[in-house]
């Protein structure tokens, strides 16, 4: 009898998780139930030695309980070419310190490790910038540090959405009208005064009555769902953390085409579980740290997106056995 799949996962702390709605947990449920070896560590447990990758990793068991959702065994420093497959799920900030973390687990694919989403991936791929690779795909963008810019391009279109590139949630998502008075100090907070990068983009209004729709993919290829997250009516920002309403919808064919255009690159270059996210038909934003929302479609369409990405884990393991 082989071997079991020795699985690490690398998240924020898991008794702080939401058990109802997390997809990292989804994902632990699914691998353990294919009789899966898991185990646990944040990103402080991470370390190189000599160029050798390491983990202070401990025995994971996970349960579908409101009570206690997780059990932790006893945590030992192993080295992380000890582990099959890698999950990094650890959410943004997009920091230095999350770049560091990626440096550590790419020595371990180095050794041989099937890290998901890949190391260079997450540190390349800027979830609001990496859309600039596919502009057929998207609305009118621009990522400037000059204010006057900003100023011409609001000119432009009348109305816009203003946003830093290493937030997430909705967090510091600006709409702004033609002659808004606000707008030079959205633009001075975004940039501060200039001396960093930040997007402004055309408003696109379908955001009202369809909402800011997640496109799973799943390497490469779209769950047949999506989940549309209708902004409450006091807010504009289709973010579920900051209060929008959360709607399941087969994918239409223009969510077929966008995913045609970015899955094949996505999947070439590693990274296996992907969210994009569709307003009006076009990208705002390529998601490849840590992808939400596959509870909310599995609940409503009785679909099993981990059981998904697991047997995508699969495959790339018998691809390199093979």
């Amino acid at each position: 009898m082989p071997a079991p799949v020795r699985l690490g996962v690398v998240m924020d702390p898991i008794a702080n998780i939401k058990p109802v709605k997390d997809s990292t947990l989804a994902l632990l449920l699914a691998a353990q139930g294919r009789g899966w070896e898991l185990y646990y560590a944040e990103q402080h447990h991470l370390s190189l030695r000599d160029g050798k990758a390491q983990g202070r990793l401990a025995p994971l068991g996970v349960r579908l309980d409101l009570a206690g959702w997780y059990t932790l065994g006893e945590p030992a420093l192993r080295p992380l070419v000890d582990l099959d497959v890698i999950l990094m799920r650890k959410d943004p900030p997009f920091d230095t310190e999350y770049i560091y973390t990626t440096y550590v687990l790419e020595r371990a694919e180095a050794d041989g490790v099937l890290v998901a989403n890949r190391p260079q991936g997450l540190r390349d791929m800027n979830e609001k910038v990496y859309t600039a690779w596919f502009p057929q795909c998207c609305a009118p963008t621009l990522i400037t540090r000059d204010m006057g810019d900003m100023h011409a391009f609001l000119r432009e279109h009348g109305k816009i959405v203003a946003k830093p590139l290493h937030g997430m949630g909705g967090r510091s998502i600006f709409v702004l009208d033609r002659g808004d008075k606000n707008a030079t100090v959205v633009f001075e907070t975004l940039t501060d005064y200039g001396s960093r990068f930040a997007l402004v983009q055309r408003y696109l209004p379908e955001i009202v009555a369809t909402g800011d729709s997640r496109v799973i993919l799943v390497d490469g290829e779209p769950v047949p769902f999506a989940l549309a997250r209708i902004p409450a009516s006091e807010d504009h920002r289709g973010n579920l953390a900051a209060g929008a309403r959360g709607v399941g919808r087969p994918l239409n064919e223009r969510d077929r085409w966008l995913a045609a255009e970015i899955g094949p690159t996505l999947r070439e270059r590693g990274m296996l579980f992907v969210g994009l996210d569709v307003i009006g038909g076009f990208i705002t934003e390529i998601n490849v740290t840590s992808p939400t929302g596959i509870r909310e479609i599995d609940k409503e369409f009785r679909t099993n997106i981990g059981g998904l990405v697991i047997d995508a884990l699969e495959r790339r393991l018998a691809s390199r056995g093979a």
